[in-house]
């Protein structure tokens, strides 16, 4: 799936909140790869105040940064905030930036122990998971036809092109690397419009970009990690499918068929990494796949080791020629995406 910046206004419409990007703050608190270790995650009484909070006319992001948590809006810029009891805190004054007194922030928890709001002064905002309401209110207006959508994007023609530079040469990502895996979201329900898309879980792309990717794998492993692929190689009607499936107030959220897409072309992949002891997917900042501010590939939010983790594979990638989408952290273009032209082969067909 693709977003663009604009998304920040529909956001707003649909969650009643307000919304604003957080791209040029986050580069003060993103260790970046300085340290040679992923640093320890947040400890966990911290960990359930982190977050975003709104009200109306207000957004507020609670991050950790050097196991302190730290506060960005309202009045506060990367304010890192002084504990005064175990849900009451200050803010503290940045050398660079002296702080003009301001009220204590209080936390208040929900039965499990979770954040659910916090006051500043005589402003309360609450705990927002803006990307799980979002995506609530477009399964909502979503056309439950999924064989109709098929069908009828099927039958659809894609835009024409020049010719293409190169001829389309899609590798089956499980043959390039044993230790790559998958989780191919479109061939589930487990995805933004919550049924599936692809007749079978399968992942390809073009292949000097398939063999780039092998470079990141066998460099991640060296570091203890691994890459975990939920998209690549999209069909030009899924795409189309996308476009009619979703609500015309949210096609800010979907390439626009008439335009394609670099996944169309076999050189986008969407992907995360794993940790190759124990299997696991790694938590990055935001959720895959998720519309909200969490998705920025430089959102100054969440702890120092989820960023650290999406620096490692940002960094990973571009050494082989990926460039992240500003937009989604787990989004990679090849550098080649340009030469290819828009495929339409389905994955039964990919399969033969």
């Amino acid at each position: 799936m693709r977003t663009r910046a604009t998304h920040f206004f529909l956001i707003l419409a649909l969650c009643g909140a307000a919304v604003a990007p957080a791209h040029a703050a986050a580069a003060s608190v993103n260790p970046g790869l300085n340290a040679q270790a992923a640093p320890a995650d947040a400890p966990k009484d911290l960990r359930r105040l982190i977050g975003e909070y709104r009200s109306a006319d207000a957004k507020l992001t609670i991050y950790e940064a050097g196991g302190q948590l730290r506060a960005d809006g309202l009045e506060l810029h990367q304010a890192p905030l002084r504990r005064l009891a175990a849900t009451r805190f200050v803010a503290e004054a940045a050398p660079s930036q002296p702080l003009q007194p301001s009220a204590p922030l209080q936390f208040q928890l929900d039965r499990d122990g979770q954040a659910v709001s916090v006051t500043v002064g005589t402003r309360q905002l609450q705990f927002k998971d803006i990307g799980q309401e979002v995506m609530q209110q477009i399964r909502a207006g979503v056309k439950s036809d999924s064989g109709g959508l098929r069908a009828a994007a099927l039958a659809a023609t894609p835009p024409t092109e020049p010719p293409a530079k190169r001829s389309s040469d899609l590798v089956d990502l499980a043959g390039v690397d044993p230790t790559i895996k998958f989780d191919i979201r479109y061939a589930s329900s487990n995805n933004f419009l919550g049924f599936p898309l692809y007749e079978r879980a399968a992942a390809y792309l073009q292949r000097p970009a398939a063999e780039a990717l092998g470079r990141v794998e066998r460099s991640l492993a060296a570091q203890g990690y691994g890459l975990l692929i939920h998209d690549a190689y999209r069909p030009w009607f899924v795409t189309k499918m996308f476009w009619d499936a979703t609500p015309e107030s949210a096609h800010v959220f979907v390439a626009d068929p008439a335009q394609g897409s670099r996944h169309n072309r076999g050189c986008a992949v969407d992907l995360t990494l794993y940790d190759l002891k124990s299997g696991n997917a790694v938590e990055m900042t935001g959720r895959y796949d998720e519309m909200s501010p969490r998705s920025y590939a430089d959102y100054l939010g969440g702890t120092s080791r989820q960023r650290w983790l999406r620096e490692l594979l940002r960094s990973q990638m571009q050494a082989q020629g990926f460039a992240v989408y500003p937009e989604e952290w787990w989004h990679f273009d090849y550098k080649d995406w340009g030469d290819y032209a828009i495929g339409t082969a389905t994955f039964t067909e990919l399969s033969k």
